[in-house]
């Protein structure tokens, strides 16, 4: 049967849509394939990606570890010194300097008569402790006398010719000085029965006693004591 050039026609187009739908059905085939390939091969690189930042995770957390202990056992260090600092600094084994008073106690210089007692005309011991415990109710926070450092081990007593303190024989004069407030150091002399005294003393018979407030005085540091007795009660026992 022969056909007809309008039925030729139909048949042409027709072979021609079935072509183009053929090729896009391979196309959509082949983009539908890559997809279904994806996730096989993008699951292994998630699960390796996991696993790095767990380990990265654990390693952080063992870096801020360290860093926390050597933080503490710093603090613990600066701690420690600054509480070594603050009892050597209690037990005047540390040389300080600020503000205070500055006072020279010295016998009289004039010749001494048979109707004069000599004992009033000499700097004693019991004034030079009597000006200590003054400054120390004064709120004085450090003391030396004669460049020696006043602690709570100090001692001062009269050894014939010479004073003995902390140690040392002492001659006149005798310069005492202290830091601290001076206008309650001063005032804390104005209580003391024997300051008046040696003023008379200045006064009739010559011996030094002068005062003097000072922007900056500088006090030795002390010395630590010897133990041989003592020792240091241990916990438990």
């Amino acid at each position: 049967m022969q056909m007809d050039k309008r039925e030729r026609s139909l048949l042409g187009l027709a072979s021609v849509l079935l072509g183009f739908l053929f090729i896009i059905l391979l196309k959509t085939q082949g983009a539908a394939g890559s997809q279904m390939v994806l996730p096989e091969t993008a699951v292994p690189s998630l699960i390796q990606t996991e696993q790095e930042n767990q380990l990265l995770s654990a390693e952080n957390e063992k870096i801020q570890l360290e860093v926390g202990k050597y933080t503490q056992g710093q603090s613990a260090s600066t701690l420690a010194n600054q509480q070594l600092q603050d009892a050597k600094m209690n037990a005047g084994l540390v040389e300080v300097f600020g503000q205070g008073l500055r006072i020279t106690l010295d016998d009289s210089k004039r010749v001494v008569t048979e109707q004069d007692d000599p004992k009033l005309f000499l700097i004693h011991e019991q004034y030079i402790r009597g000006i200590f415990n003054a400054l120390w109710n004064g709120g004085a926070e450090a003391i030396a006398v004669n460049g020696q450092r006043v602690t709570i081990n100090t001692e001062v007593f009269c050894s014939g010719s010479y004073i003995q303190i902390s140690g040392t024989r002492q001659m006149p004069p005798y310069i005492i000085e202290a830091l601290g407030d001076t206008n309650t150091l001063k005032s804390a002399l104005n209580f003391y029965y024997d300051w008046f005294r040696l003023g008379d003393l200045q006064d009739q018979n010559g011996i030094t006693r002068k005062i003097e407030v000072l922007s900056k005085v500088v006090i030795p540091a002390g010395k630590l004591r010897e133990y041989h007795y003592a020792e240091p009660v241990k916990e438990g026992t």
